[in-house]
């Protein structure tokens, strides 16, 4: 007869992230999850087969844990990035440490491969054909423009979650729109119709 796990594979996954969230990677491991959880490490070692089991189930957990907290509300293309951009520096400054870990030491494995496959990414592929429908230009457009907004706020955010730079997240989020407004204009968005988005979403319009 198979015995009962009182401490399910969710509970372990859902302290594991917390750990990480408050004191980085490196301090999760087998022993201060059982302290944290307030067991032995035999539950802990009996739901995964190893350690490589383990983090390769941390890393889709805290994954799955960081795209339902950017998941867009909008069904306007442009609006939908844009609540994706709030939520992803929302992240880096409430929750460094899960940043860190997922976009900047390769601990959670996450990799986009080659620039191009930013924009090839199933969600994003999504929100490009929408930007592209949105304002009228090449979809080719959209997908540089997409792709360049990334970049852009992801080096902003990773300088400041490994403290090479001090900002304020309002000024950082600020930025970031800003960025966005210009990437717009480079890549034939009419002036007008930029500034409309632009004014709606910091409530000037």
């Amino acid at each position: 007869m198979a015995r009962r796990t009182e401490i399910s594979k969710e509970l372990i996954l859902h302290e594991a992230l917390q750990l990480l969230i408050r004191e980085g990677y490196s301090a999760v491991n087998i022993k201060t999850l059982a302290k944290q959880i307030g067991c032995s490490t035999q539950p802990i070692v009996w739901q995964f087969e190893n350690m490589a089991g383990f983090r390769q189930a941390l890393a889709e957990y805290a994954l799955d844990y960081a795209n339902r907290k950017m998941a867009p509300t909008s069904d306007n293309g442009f609006e939908a990035f844009t609540e994706v951009g709030a939520a992803y520096a929302d992240i880096a400054f409430d929750e460094p440490e899960l940043f860190k870990y997922l976009y900047l030491n390769g601990g959670s494995e996450y990799y986009i491969g080659e620039i191009d496959m930013i924009a090839a990414m199933t969600d994003n592929r999504e929100l490009v054909e929408s930007i592209a429908e949105d304002f009228n230009i090449h979809i080719d457009d959209a997908a540089a423009y997409l792709t360049n907004s990334i970049i852009y706020s992801t080096g902003i955010l990773s300088m400041i979650v490994s403290k090479i730079m001090k900002c304020e997240k309002a000024k950082a989020k600020q930025m970031i729109d800003s960025a966005g407004y210009a990437f717009l204009l480079q890549y034939g968005v009419d002036t007008t119709k930029a500034r409309e988005f632009g004014n709606k979403l910091t409530g000037k319009g």
